[in-house]
This record gives C-alpha cells, structure tokens and sequence, in this order.
C-alpha cells in the first residue's frame, strides 16, 4: 500500500505582518466618543469651620422621585415647566432698596415679581436638586439639562442687554483654545460680569436651613 506524504506546510510568515497592518487599520478608522460629563464645581477639600446657614426662601427644592414625578418647591411640575419655574425664583429679586446690605445687595436688573417670600436676589438663591436612587438616568440628566438652563437663558438676557450678544456663543468662545488669545482676553471680563449678575449655585447636597 502506498504511503500517503505529509500534508503541505501552510506559510504563516506573513500573518504576524497582516495582523499588525489590520490593528492600525481599525486604530486609524475607529471614532472613539468621549463624554462630556456635567460642568460642577466641586467643594474645597477642608470643610468649612462651621455649617452655612440659609435662609428657607433663598432655596428652591426639586425632588425627582423613581417614577420620574418633579416636585419644585412642594409643588407638582412638568418637566416642560420646570424651567420656568427655576426662571423665576432666581429672577425673583425680593429684597427691597431698605433691606438691602452690602452682604445682600438690591437686585436692580432682576425682572421678577420681587415676592418678598422668594429669592432675596440671585446671589442667594439656591437651588437644591434631591432625586431617588432609583430615579431613571434620562430624567435625572433631562432636570439638570432643565435647571442649567435655566440660568443660561437668564445670563443670556443680560448679556444681550449690556454687550448685544448671547453669554453661551461668548462662553463657549471663551473657552475653545483655538481662539487667539487677543479675543480670549477680551471676552474674559465680559464673561466673568455676566456669570457673576446670575451665579450658578446648583447644589445636590443637604443644606442647613434656618
């Protein structure tokens, strides 16, 4: 009986260099998606001596319970109407000319109802966002987007007044490192005027009351 030859020998030379030319094929064609995450202020590191105390007014509550349910000050709200709401409060400007200190200042561009049982003015104000841990990500994400922008369409109204253009075409100006320097330092005053007429303090953590 005749006796069968091996098998031939399959050239594998070349498969480590195939291999090697495929990886960065698929490096170099891949798009990679990064997250923005949100824009926060973190606390200081050291805890401040004592507990700031503020008053119940100067803080808007929003509860976001695991059914998606908002609740703005105690009050049932849409997610459509939440912004409003936010809109008010920190637009509300209730201190009057007499009260005022120099630690809590008159309001003199604030357009809301000045109701002297809101926000004194915008330097106060707070607004405290609490949800369930059980509380879906895109309601979670959707009452931020909400609240943010909220101050946004507040910082754009002002900016529109005193500089004719919008605070978020500004900021993101600003903030892009492609923009010549010149323009950059310019837009830096502007900016920091604007964000400081309506500051954001968006808190998530418990805050004492009085």
């Amino acid at each position: 009986m005749a006796r069968r030859g091996a098998p031939p020998e399959v050239n594998a030379g070349s498969m480590a260099d195939i291999a090697f030319l495929l990886l960065i094929f698929f490096l170099v064609t891949t798009t990679i998606e990064t997250d923005a995450g949100l824009d926060r202020m973190l606390p200081p590191i050291e805890p401040p001596d004592s507990d700031v105390v503020i008053k119940q007014k100067n803080i808007f509550m929003v509860n976001v319970n695991k059914y998606g349910q908002i609740l703005a000050d105690e009050q049932p709200v849409e997610l459509a109407d939440l912004r409003s709401s936010v809109i008010a409060f920190l637009d509300n400007g209730g201190l009057s000319k007499s009260e005022a200190t120099q630690d809590n200042p008159f309001c003199d561009y604030c357009q809301g109802l000045r109701d002297v049982s809101s926000s004194d003015n915008p330097e106060k104000a707070i607004v405290s966002l609490k949800s369930d841990r059980e509380t879906k990500y895109g309601v979670y994400i959707a009452v931020q987007n909400e609240i943010v922008g909220a101050y946004n369409d507040l910082r754009n109204r002002e900016a529109q007044r005193l500089y004719r253009r919008n605070f978020t075409e500004m900021e993101d100006l600003y903030n892009n490192p492609e923009t010549p320097s010149e323009i950059r330092e310019e837009l830096k005053e502007k900016v920091k005027r604007i964000q400081d007429l309506f500051p954001q303090k968006f808190s998530e953590a418990e805050t004492a009351i009085k």
